[in-house]
């Protein structure tokens, strides 16, 4: 292989400098100062500041409301990586399968993956309105009122349900990209070999989606604890009441609205670690599984 020579040492430095400073300005400080400020017991107009040690930690980790909030957050993000995943592969098999309107068919599902999180959620908003929403009226015919913001599970069910179509799209690129990847004298060797097109996409072309897979379990993970802080944040409408919260959202609930700035401080630190813990597993145990050919 042939390496890049360059004629003066310094120079591929100064190339990564603009990357590192972004990095430095946007994620380390940012998470020093998470850091620095959970040991302390802060004014949130800035007078001064307490040093706690880990009471904002023993605090956060004993308290019931943060408990249940962390075990929403797990159902949650359970429910919305697995829709998104599942709903997307079955939509990249089919679209694979598409001869006539190919493109057509693929741009629209991947259209939505161009909308924001909070444009995603005033579509949610719409779709649950109490008056026009055709989710509510459908729930209607069958003697159900859905009532978002109101009952816990009707949010609950309207979060997972937004949150997982706003990802469905990613999914999809990623997944026919795969599937188009496999080699066509596979594919032509498989159906010879099992004439069941079940049976034979489970022992042949799922094996050989695991890197795909295996990456996108981690980018909808990440999505799910992180990104879809803007879909939540409209469709609670600013008042989340007694409505379902996720782990992220109780930071910005606990820090902006609550003005505990060391309570959020630790909040964020423990989530920081828990995200950290969790690709560390996936990475040691998970990527086992996954062959790369």
């Amino acid at each position: 292989m042939k390496r890049a020579q360059f004629s003066r040492p310094l120079f591929p430095y100064l190339l990564l400098v603009p990357q590192l400073s972004i990095i430095a300005v946007f994620f380390y400080w940012p998470a020093a100062e998470a850091i620095r400020g959970s040991f302390f017991l802060e004014d949130p107009f800035g007078f001064g500041s307490t040093f706690v040690g880990f009471d904002n930690y023993y605090d956060a980790v004993t308290g019931s409301e943060y408990l249940n909030t962390a075990r929403f957050t797990l159902v949650f993000t359970a429910l919305v990586a697995f829709f998104s995943l599942a709903l997307a592969l079955l939509l990249a098999v089919k679209a694979d399968i598409v001869l006539r309107g190919a493109k057509t068919y693929r741009t629209l599902l991947m259209w939505v993956y161009a909308i924001a999180p909070p444009v995603a959620g005033l579509i949610g908003i719409l779709l649950f309105d109490q008056s026009i929403g055709p989710i509510t009226d459908l729930a209607g015919l069958f003697g159900y009122e859905l009532k978002l913001g109101v009952n816990y599970w009707d949010t609950a069910f309207a979060m997972v349900l937004v949150s997982v179509w706003k990802q469905i799209p990613i999914n999809f690129i990623f997944f026919l990209a795969g599937l188009q990847s496999i080699p066509r004298p596979v594919r032509e060797a498989a159906m010879i070999d099992n004439p069941s097109g079940l049976s034979r996409f489970f022992t042949i072309t799922f094996p050989l989606l695991a890197p795909t897979g295996f990456f996108l379990l981690i980018i909808n993970i990440t999505y799910a604890l992180f990104d879809t802080f803007g879909i939540l944040d409209i469709l609670f409408k600013g008042e989340p009441a007694n409505n379902p919260i996720t782990l992220v959202y109780k930071v910005f609930l606990d820090g902006f609205r609550g003005n505990d700035l060391g309570g959020s401080s630790a909040q964020s630190v423990i989530l920081m670690v828990l995200v950290l813990v969790l690709t560390v597993f996936q990475f040691r145990f998970m990527e086992r599984r996954v062959h790369y050919n």
